[in-house]
Parts: structure tokens; C-alpha cells; sequence
């Protein structure tokens, strides 16, 4: 969640644009279709969700209709999450400062346009590209249309339910992309699970021309330009920098001491210390760091950081696993995720109900040890392996340990933090997920990678056993994740204190996924 730093100092301007001219006594008329409104930013949200989890069901077909090598498959996931998670915040300074509806609508349109040069990309370049395209218009998308949502409805029950719609579909909307993906990849092509989104962003658009009214934040409209560049550019140098660790054959060793290795992590870390000196010298910071250094946000943001390892790499590689070395179908592997996505959605309800009772450390440490555990159940996996022993179990005990971190987490991240920074602290919490999961495949990438050429270098028979080398590739990224997650639940242990009170008075913002 995305909103202007100045909103706190504009309502003249929120009561003139986004719900009617106020009463004589000076109080919100309500816009007679705000409900219209929502459901153009439902539509919206809903094709930037599905964007999401639809190319994990892809991947296999545009892996073999574009000769994309398992060192570099992940960038169709990370070209997209990098782009994204690195521009969130600028996104939402600029759609406050143009204007949300129109950052909206040139939001639709350029990932419309991505998804349209994605979707017909005759190169691997190319599809990377249109990923990072679409990231990037999503990165200006999803802020202006939770901006929107705040200034069109004022009423705090409307607001809950308003919000309420928007987080449901961020949460089911995983599942009907894994199913619609393995639908489109399988009955038409891999291709279709990104044009689709051609239609559904030119039906946004005109139900945005037509529904939305324009709003704006006032006051001082620069931006962290230099801010932006610099932490986007060291992410993408990171993420390149464990890119070319690979093994780029069967046989090979991993590649970290190389001098192109070295630069790329050397280029990563100028860049990336920049932004953070940049940001504390600026005066119009893309990241105060007043919000990050806060013990219990700045926990809670790691926190989300790691889960995105986890999470990504989970949904990654077990897609992989099932259609490569299970043979699945990309529908029969869509039905597979299912009880991960309802496993989420029955759990968040519950750890909403606790929150203010326990507290947030009591859930996000267990949470995070079962989902740990459940990455270490698919570590076990063989390429004969039962679905109903490994896979349903580790999956079921990933989503609810997950789904006791996300709530406990969107509440921790806006502890204490004033108006004038909860914008801001809102988007860090979907940035560090989206910056976890880039820089998390990224990672795990290139341990399957390695770990499946050392497996074939010392099993040198005829044929060669394929899928148990990727087996094996994917059951080390696997246990990698899992101690990330670990790590993560130390960390909650260590920073996270704030007790069930201050917890109870946090109102936890929407998790985009």
C-alpha cells in the first residue's frame, strides 16, 4: 500500500475530487458510485495477482519454445518481481504527485503493452524485458489504486469493506491464476497466460475513464530520483551477480570467485550503499529511514524480506517438480497448489482474531518454524515421490505457518509510525516481499543449477538420469529455503516486542502478493 506522505495536509483537495462537493456542515458526500469504482480497481488488482503466480504454470512450455537455460529461467520470474519491488515506492510518490487516476489508467495501459510484447516475444531477451516492463507499470499501478480506494470511500465501515474485497482477491487470486495458467498453457499456449492480460487492462481502462475521479496530494512534489536508480540498479546487480554463479554446463564448477562474479556483487554493493547514503541525506528520501530503523518495523520488514525466499522459491521449484519429473499437466499442476491457497485464506482469518490477543511474536515465530518445516519436507523429495505423503503435507504446513506471519506483520510494519510515513511504511511491506522473492530465486537458482550439474557430473551413466539430477537441484534450493525461514524466526524472536495492545491498535495494511 502506496499513499502520498502529504495526503494528511490535502483534504480540500480529497473533498473536492474523489467524493462530491462536501455539505454545508462540511461533511463527505458520499460518491453514488464508489462502488462502481471498486469494482474497476477489483479488476485491475485481480490481473496484476494473477500476473503473479500465472507464469509459474508457464514456465516449463516458454522454457522449451524459447531454449531458456535453467540458469536463466528464473529471470521470467525476477525480471518482473525486481522491477516491481525496486520502483514501488517511487510509484506511489508519483501517483500522489500527477495524479492517481491518471497513473492508474498509464499503469493499465503499459502492462497491458508489456504483457502484449511478452506474450508475443519471439526471444528469451525479449520476454525478460517485457517482465521487467510489466513490473515496472505494475510498480505504478497497484499504489495509484490503493490510493484511490483511500480517498474514495471516507466512511471506515465502507473503507473495511472496500479493503476487505481488495484483499480477498490478493489473496485468491494466486489460486485462479495457477489455474487459469495451467488452463490457457495447456489448451492454448504458454503464451496466453500473459496476452490475457490485454483485454482485462483495456476493461479496466475504460471502467476507469468512466467510474474514477482524479485526486492528488499537494504540497512539495519532488522526487528521490537518484534514490530509485541507485537501489534498482544495485538489486538488478545482485540478482545478475548470483545469475553468473551458475555452472553453465554439467561437469562445471560454481562460478562465485570469478572475476565477472566479483564485479557484478562489487557493482551491487556501490550502488546499494549509495541509496542508503543518498537516503539519509536527501531531503525528499524515497525511504526515511526513521520508518526502517524502528526495531519492531524494521524487524518486521526483514521478516517479509526472507519470507519472499521461501514463498517464491517454493511455488518456483515445486512447479518445476511436478510438471518436469512428475509429468503433471499444467492444469493437473494448478489443482495441485489449491490447498495452499485455501490453507492461507482459512488460516489468515484465525491469526486476525488472534493478533490482538497474543501479540504478533507469538504467531510469526511458530508460523515461520512450520513453514520452515515445510520446506524441509520437500526436501525429501525423490522423482517417485507421492504427492499425498510429501507435497499436500509440506504445502498445508507452508500456508498456515505463513498466513500466521502475514497478518502479524502488515500490523507490526505501521507500528508507531506517524501519518506523514504511513504510505510509505505501508509499500515496504510488499516491497521487501517482492525484493525477497527477486533476490531469493535468484539464489536458489543457482544452487539447483550447481546442485544438479555436480549430480550429473558424478552419476555418469547412460541415459543420464535427468530428473533425478533436477530432483535433486530443486530439493537443495529447498533446504536453503527452509533455513532461511529459520533465520527468520530467530530474527522475529530477537526483534520483534511489541505486545498484544500496541499490536491491537496497528490496522494492518493490504498485502499485495
Amino acid at each position: 500500500m502506496s499513499l502520498g506522505s502529504d495526503e494528511v495536509d490535502t483534504t480540500k483537495a480529497v473533498l473536492v475530487d474523489s467524493g462530491g462537493p462536501p455539505s454545508d456542515l462540511g461533511v463527505f458526500v458520499p460518491d453514488p458510485r464508489r462502488w462502481y469504482a471498486l469494482g474497476v480497481i477489483a479488476i485491475a488488482q485481480l490481473m496484476v495477482v494473477l500476473d503473479s503466480s500465472i507464469v509459474n504454470l508457464a514456465l516449463p512450455s516458454a522454457k522449451a519454445d524459447l531454449g531458456i537455460s535453467d540458469a536463466n529461467q528464473q529471470w521470467v520470474v525476477t525480471a518482473y518481481t525486481l522491477a516491481f519491488g525496486g520502483l514501488l515506492l517511487l510509484g506511489g510518490r508519483v501517483a500522489d504527485y500527477v495524479g492517481r487516476k491518471r497513473m492508474f489508467i498509464i499503469g493499465l495501459l503499459g502492462f497491458a503493452g508489456a504483457s502484449a510484447l511478452g506474450g508475443l516475444a519471439p526471444s528469451q531477451g525479449l520476454l525478460f524485458a517485457a517482465r521487467a516492463l510489466q513490473g515496472g507499470f505494475g510498480a505504478f499501478l497497484v499504489p495509484a489504486a490503493l490510493s484511490l480506494l483511500t480517498v474514495t470511500f471516507h466512511d471506515p465501515k465502507e473503507r473495511a469493506k472496500a479493503f476487505g474485497v481488495y484483499g480477498a482477491i490478493a489473496g485468491g487470486g494466486a489460486a485462479i491464476g495457477l489455474l487459469l495458467g495451467g488452463v490457457l498453457t495447456q489448451y492454448a499456449s504458454w503464451r496466453w497466460c500473459l496476452l490475457v492480460n490485454v483485454p482485462i487492462a483495456l476493461l479496466a481502462v475504460a471502467g476507469a475513464l468512466k467510474e474514477l475521479k482524479e485526486s492528488k496530494a499537494g504540497g512539495n512534489t519532488r522526487y528521490d530520483i537518484p534514490g530509485a536508480v541507485t537501489v534498482t540498479g544495485g538489486l538488478v546487480a545482485l540478482v545478475y551477480a548470483f545469475t553468473q554463479a551458475a555452472p553453465k554446463a554439467a561437469g562445471d564448477p560454481s562460478r562465485w570467485t570469478d572475476p565477472a562474479t566479483l564485479a557484478w556483487f562489487a557493482a551491487a554493493t556501490v550502488l546499494l550503499v549509495s541509496f542508503f547514503a543518498i537516503e539519509t541525506r536527501t531531503q525528499h528520501p524515497l525511504l526515511p529511514m526513521r520508518v526502517l530503523l524502528d526495531r519492531n518495523r524494521g524487524g518486521s520488514y526483514l521478516v517479509q524480506l526472507i519470507v519472499g525466499i521461501g514463498l517464491f522459491g517454493m511455488f518456483l521449484f515445486l512447479s518445476l517438480y511436478l510438471q518436469i519429473v512428475h509429468g503433471y499437466t499444467p492444469i493437473q499442476a494448478g489443482f495441485a497448489f489449491l490447498p495452499f491457497s485455501a490453507g492461507i485464506i482459512l488460516t489468515a482469518g484465525l491469526a486476525a482474531n488472534l493478533l490482538p490477543k497474543v501479540g504478533p511474536r507469538p504467531l510469526m515465530v511458530p508460523g515461520l518454524l512450520l513453514a520452515a518445516a515445510g520446506l524441509l519436507l520437500l526436501s525429501r523429495l525423490t522423482p517417485t515421490s507421492s504427492y499425498a505423503t510429501h507435497v499436500l503435507p509440506s504445502m498445508i504446513m507452508m500456508s498456515v505457518g505463513l498466513a500466521l506471519v502475514f497478518i502479524p506483520v502488515a500490523s507490526t510494519a505501521l507500528h508507531a509510525v506517524g501519518g506523514h510515513d504511513a504510505g510509505v511504511a505501508s509499500a515496504l511491506i510488499n516491497t521487501s516481499q517482492q525484493v525477497g522473492g527477486s533476490l531469493g530465486i535468484a539464489l536458489l537458482n543457482t544452487v539447483a543449477a550447481a546442485s544438479t550439474t555436480a549430480y550429473l557430473a558424478s552419476h555418469r551413466v547412460l541415459p543420464p538420469p535427468v530428473k533425478a539430477a533436477l530432483t535433486h537441484g530443486y530439493t537443495q534450493a529447498f533446504m536453503v529455503g527452509a533455513g532461511f525461514l529459520l533465520v527468520a524466526a530467530v530474527l522475529a524472536g530477537v526483534l520483534i516486542n511489541i505486545g498484544k495492545a500496541a499490536a491491537a491498535e496497528n490496522d494492518p495494511a493490504p498485502v499485495v502478493g
